[in-house]
Order: C-alpha cells, then sequence, then structure tokens
C-alpha cells in the first residue's frame, strides 16, 4: 500500500492545481508533459477523460477499501482472514474501532478526490480544446458523471467535503480547503448528473468505449443520488426513464451478471472495468484482488484460488440463511458446506477464520494467471435490477412498486420476470414494505459493496449491528476524515466520536 503521507501530500496539494505559476519562470518546458502543454488535441482530451476512470480499479476504490466498508462494515460479512494478526486495518471496520489513520478509510478518501481532480482537469481544459463537438461533448459528460460518482462515495462515507470544482492554482490554495456541508454536496451532484446526462450518448459501438458511462449511467446514479436523498418521486422519476428507454434488460439468469464474457451486458448500466495481465503483486489494477482476498483460505490441493485464498469478507450466517428455498442468487452469491467447486474439490465445513464454511462465490474465478491479485472479472456499480427495486422503494406498496420488486424476486426464482408468480410475488397488502425491499436489495447485491450505506440512508445501522454483537456507534454512520489530511490542512475538522 502507499503511504498515507506519499498520498495524502499528492491528493490536495497536487492532483487538485491546474499548474503552478509562471510568475517566476519565462521559460516553458518542452521536454515534459505538463497541464500547460498536454491539453492540444482531440487525443489529448480524450486520454484525459479515460485518465479520470483510473482512479476506480485503485487501492481505496472498488479494488480494495469499498468491499470492507460496504461489505464488511455491515450484516453481511466479517473479517475473517488468519487471525488477530492479519488484516488489523480491516479488523478495525469490522469492529467499528475505527481510527483516523485506518489505512482503508484514508485511501478511499484519497482515492476519490485524486479522481475528481482529474475530471477537474478535463471539465477546465477540454472546453478550449479545438475538436469534434460531439466528442467533446461526450468527454465533458463522462468527466460529470465520474465527478459525481467520486463525490457521491465522499459524502456518504464522510457527510460534509471539500467541494473542488476547479483546479487549485497554488499547494496553498488546496491545502486550506474547507469541508462544505453535504446538502451542497449533493446539489453538485445532481448538477453534474443531469449536465452529463444532456451530454453523454446512450450507447457505444466501438469495443474500445466499453466500460465508458452512458446517457443511462448517468441517469441510473441520478435515481440512487435521489433515493439516497429521500426525494423518492425524482428518484421513481428517473428509475422509471431507465427502465423505460434504456434499451437494457435483466438477464434471465441472475449468475449471468457475474460471468466473464457478459461483462458490460444487457444489465449493466455501469461497472468497473479490471482486466488480467499483472506479473506481481498489487492493489492498484489493471487486476482485481477479490478473487483471492475472499477466497477459501489455503484450501484445495491444488489450491481452488491461484497461490491460496486469504479468506477475507466472510459471508454472515444471518445472510446466508436469509435465501429462502428456490432463490437462485444463493449458489450465486455463496459458497457454502458441500458446494463443489470448478475441478470438484468440496467445500468443507470450517476453515481457518470461517467456522461455518462460507465463502463469497460471486465474484469467483478460480485461478487466475501469473500474478493471484489478477481478476479480470468487472465489478457492477449499477445494473437494471437496482433500478427495479429503487422504483418499488420510492413507489412504495402500489401496483407499480410491487409489480417492480415483483420482476426482481421472479428472475431470482428463476421464473419469467414478467409472468404473475402468486409463489413468490409480493402484493399491495404485504406488511412492511419498505423493510422486504430493503431486504430484497441485501440478497440481489449482497458483496457488491452496497449494504453499509443502505444501512445507514435507512436509519438500521447501529441496531442492525448491536443484534450482532458488533459495537457499532451513532458516530459510526460516518468514517473518520483522514488525520493525514487534517496534519495537512487544519482546517478540516474531525467527524464526532474520532
Amino acid at each position: 500500500m502507499m503511504t498515507t503521507k506519499r498520498i495524502s501530500l499528492a491528493v490536495l496539494a497536487m492532483s487538485l492545481l491546474g499548474g503552478c505559476s509562471k510568475d517566476y519562470l519565462d521559460l516553458k518546458p518542452t521536454d515534459t508533459v505538463t497541464t500547460e502543454n498536454f491539453y492540444q488535441t482531440q487525443t489529448d482530451a480524450l486520454q484525459a477523460t479515460t485518465a479520470a476512470y483510473s482512479q476506480l480499479n485503485q487501492n481505496g476504490m472498488f479494488n480494495y477499501s469499498l468491499w470492507a466498508i460496504g461489505d464488511v462494515m455491515s450484516d453481511n460479512s466479517f473479517l475473517g482472514g488468519g487471525g488477530a494478526a492479519d488484516g488489523i486495518e480491516f479488523q478495525q471496520l469490522d469492529n467499528f474501532s475505527i481510527p483516523s489513520t485506518n489505512p482503508l478509510t484514508t485511501s478511499h478518501w484519497q482515492r476519490a478526490y485524486l479522481g475528481i481532480g482529474a475530471a477537474n482537469q478535463v471539465l477546465l481544459h477540454v472546453p478550449d480544446i479545438t475538436m469534434d463537438a460531439a466528442l467533446k461533448n461526450r468527454c465533458l459528460g463522462e468527466a460529470e458523471f465520474l465527478r459525481a460518482l467520486y463525490y457521491f462515495y465522499l459524502v456518504r462515507g464522510f457527510g460534509d467535503v471539500p467541494l473542488v470544482l476547479t483546479p487549485a492554482t497554488t499547494a496553498a490554495e488546496a491545502s486550506s480547503l474547507t469541508r462544505t456541508p453535504a446538502t451542497q454536496v449533493y446539489a453538485q451532484i445532481v448538477k453534474d448528473l443531469q449536465d452529463a446526462i444532456t451530454k453523454l450518448p446512450a450507447t457505444y459501438t466501438s469495443p474500445d468505449d466499453a466500460g465508458h458511462a452512458t446517457k443511462w449511467s448517468a441517469t441510473a446514479l441520478l435515481a440512487k443520488v435521489y433515493l439516497t436523498q429521500g426525494d423518492l418521486p425524482n428518484a421513481a422519476t428517473q428509475a422509471r426513464t431507465v427502465i423505460a428507454s434504456s434499451g437494457k434488460a435483466m438477464w434471465a439468469n441472475f449468475g449471468d451478471n457475474f460471468k466473464l464474457e457478459n461483462e458490460n451486458g444487457q444489465e449493466s448500466l455501469f461497472e468497473v472495468q479490471f482486466k488480467s495481465g499483472l506479473t506481481g503483486y498489487s492493489t492498484d489494477g489493471p487486476g482485481s484482488v477479490v478473487n483471492e482476498f475472499w477466497g477459501a483460505r489455503f484450501f484445495g490441493s491444488p489450491y481452488v484460488v491461484s497461490s491460496g485464498g486469504y479468506g477475507f469478507n466472510i459471508p454472515e450466517k444471518d445472510l446466508v440463511t436469509s435465501y429462502a428455498a428456490g432463490d437462485t442468487r444463493r449458489a450465486v452469491t455463496l459458497f457454502v458446506p458441500g458446494d463443489k467447486y470448478p475441478d470438484g474439490q468440496v467445500q468443507p465445513t470450517t476453515l481457518v477464520g470461517d467456522p461455518n464454511g462460507y465463502n463469497v462465490r460471486k465474484f469467483f474465478v478460480g485461478t487466475v494467471g501469473v500474478s493471484n491479485w489478477d481478476s479480470p472479472l468487472n465489478i457492477p456499480v449499477l445494473r437494471l435490477s437496482e433500478m427495479y427495486l429503487i422504483l418499488a422503494e420510492a413507489a412504495g406498496p402500489t401496483a407499480e412498486g410491487v409489480e417492480a420488486i415483483n420482476k426482481v424476486r421472479r428472475r431470482a426464482y428463476g421464473l419469467p420476470i414478467n409472468t404473475p408468480a402468486p409463489t413468490v410475488d409480493y402484493t399491495t397488502a404485504t406488511p412492511n414494505f419498505k423493510a422486504a425491499v430493503i431486504q430484497e436489495r441485501r440478497l440481489e447485491f449482497a458483496f457488491e459493496d452496497d449494504r453499509w450505506y443502505d444501512l445507514k440512508r435507512t436509519g438500521t445501522l447501529v441496531a442492525t449491528m448491536k443484534a450482532q454483537g458488533k459495537n457499532a456507534q451513532d458516530f459510526n454512520n460516518l468514517l473518520p476524515i483522514p488525520q493525514a489530511e487534517i496534519n495537512v490542512n487544519p482546517n478540516l475538522t474531525q467527524n464526532p466520536g474520532y
């Protein structure tokens, strides 16, 4: 892992800078690339836009930190691992004893701001480039979508955060930022997404553009942002629009969402791209580490994952037993004792750090290439099924809301999604309908880095985790502001309780 100090000095004191003052130097560099001489051509614009995606598959975002925050800090899973000295930074999140120096939360903050910095550079410089107008619009829309996405994770995780919309011009300016109220951050996220929707294409035809944000990526994220804010009418409107107009369709088989050959496929609205090809260990992409970290710990002969799994992110028994008989999502999501691996080996009843013999199957790819931290399997961020569940939650126990959740449930039980199925369908009389939707989200999106945020926004985090014996407190609804950032910018105040 990159050292905290090294990244923190880079984040708000370098990556958000637009370029140093030239008052003291008249000569322009001719042998290096700077922000002042790079943004000249259409190719430069495309490269800069692509670079704004690069933090998503890094340590701090979807390759390391977010599964610890989204699932290990929830009732979906616990750390597992090899004992008291293994994965201390993950243990701190699992036990809700998180210091402000925790590497996972620190890296999350820093990677998100590096992504924001890259997006801000695109939004500042690309408008001045002479290039194809439609392509310019697309670059700006992608940057707005990405800035909104990075800020969505920051504001949900940390609350009030510095809202940086243009690169700072000096290090002093970057290191004197203060926290912006969350309401203003959300307002900017909505503004960015609304504008991105007008600029982004509905689809891409070139394979080289696979994984880039579309109009429907932005619309789907906007639906989720409205839901998080409690703006149910607008959440429903955006979800309906995606369902009706995106051309997307749920796979008939839930498991098809997690197959390499179906990446960026018919149900996908946005996913983080990974590919294999590493020759060593790295949590900074391009391969994903989750196959190794979540694999059964040193199980199998040969090992079921490349060099023996680490057995982190172990499913809680409560999650395993929440899948009803006939729910096909359980077999896609989990390994339980007696399950067979592709090579015929059988999941044992216990493993080190895993007393019930459960492991995550959803992103399992087995042995991979040269490096065992090198899975090529993408991680979905937004799927069409989420639009149905957002619509269900926002519309409530109405005919529309009930039909929306029932489409997801029918697929889960291997049934045609448009055909009524009395054995699995909910009705307008279903009691505690919102809780039923939230539970459906848990089963549908387990280990897709989302559960902690659902518990937070529904006000059930503390009670849920206390029921599991975890010492969660009210202040754990937010993460600590990284101490490394406060050290370089005393204007950043700490969240209560840390």
